[in-house]
């Protein structure tokens, strides 16, 4: 995995998530929130990552399964969450999946998936984190290495 793919995919998907629904129109005054409370502390999350892999690669290790895995199910939750994510457009709450709707009940259906999605997303995003340094570290030695060849005498002999 290539730490700067993640860096650039992890900024985008900060981006969508706090600002996705101004292309579609939609955006609105909730949009400032999410910047500084999501956006943010995303991106911060997603470079943090990124420089965890480029640590994990300079000392010459693989990007564990578990970093990977964790790290594709956070950008798919993010993608959900900036589809689903409510703004205030025209006095009342819209996301990008009620307006592609149209229906009322939709809009209630984003706003109940939008919160699971970004807890979700930040949840993982974090476990991506303490699998990256679990990546990088070099495995614990075992019970017995270091103690080959003396013993130590017995000390009332």
């Amino acid at each position: 995995m290539n730490s700067r793919v993640v860096g650039v995919v992890g900024v985008v998907l900060a981006l969508w998530m706090a600002l996705g629904r101004w292309p579609f129109g939609i955006g609105g005054s909730l949009s400032w929130w999410y910047v500084p409370t999501i956006g943010l502390i995303f991106a911060g999350l997603q470079l943090w990552l990124a420089r965890r892999i480029s640590i994990t690669r300079a000392r010459g290790k693989r990007t564990g399964r578990s970093t990977i895995v964790t790290l594709i199910l956070t950008w798919v939750c993010a993608i959900g969450f900036g589809f689903t994510v409510p703004d205030l457009a025209n006095g009342q709450l819209e996301s990008i999946l009620s307006l592609a709707s149209g229906s009322a009940f939709s809009a209630e259906m984003s706003i109940a998936l939008c919160n699971p999605l970004g807890i979700i997303a930040f949840v993982l995003a974090t476990a991506s984190i303490m699998f990256a340094y679990s990546d990088a570290r070099d495995p614990k030695p075992e019970e017995d290495e270091g103690l080959e060849g003396t013993m130590v005498a017995h000390p009332l002999q």
